[in-house]
């Protein structure tokens, strides 16, 4: 083999090394199915629930809520004249769906600066401080999935100002949220 060749197949066995695992897992109604196929997702809501008081399953429901367990998840692009692209709906990205400024509040009261938002470890860390924030803020509990999606959608003046009650879709999709925590969470206490 030359060694162009040998140099070539080295370079992209290196460069394939630290593309990450973006995609979703096979079966997201499942909370053992995704656990079993990635046992690092469960590992880092487990230290998120250790640090901030945040039951998994209601970081499992948020996160299927906010990007379907994508890691580079990031909202759609905005169109001018239906044709010519302008840019993304927000700055929200990865497995948390998080805003630029709610992520750099993050990172400088709780999180490190090399903090990444299509990380597992760091998106689980970065919910439960928001989550935490919000119990503590708003006296919501940790454990109710429906109004921590609220606060997390709608930020905590919007929840504190009942801005969800104009959108009768958002409410809709909390108590989606909510139901799904209670799958995840009955699931999750026969596959441990």
């Amino acid at each position: 083999m030359s060694r162009f060749l040998r140099a070539s197949v080295l370079l992209l066995t290196l460069a394939s090394c630290g593309a990450g695992n973006f995609s979703a897992p096979r079966r997201l109604d499942d909370a053992c199915a995704i656990v079993q196929e990635r046992p690092q997702y469960l590992r880092a809501m487990e230290a998120a629930e250790r640090r901030w008081g945040v039951p998994v399953h209601v970081q499992m429901a948020a996160i299927y809520q906010e990007s379907k367990f994508i890691g580079n998840a990031r909202t759609p692009h905005t169109f001018a004249l239906g044709v010519i692209p302008m840019g993304r709906q927000s700055t929200a990205y990865g497995f948390s769906q998080a805003l630029n400024g709610t992520w750099e509040e993050y990172q400088r009261s709780a999180g490190s600066r090399r903090a990444k938002r299509d990380d597992i470890r760091d998106a689980t860390d970065f919910m439960g401080w928001y989550m935490d924030e919000s119990a503590r803020k708003l006296g919501i509990s940790r454990s109710d999935a429906g109004s921590q999606y609220l606060a997390y959608h709608e930020g905590r003046t919007g929840f504190a100002n009942q801005s969800y009650l104009s959108k009768p879709w958002l409410v809709e999709v909390a108590a989606k949220v909510s139901a799904r925590a209670e799958l995840y969470r009955s699931q999750l206490q026969y596959c441990r």
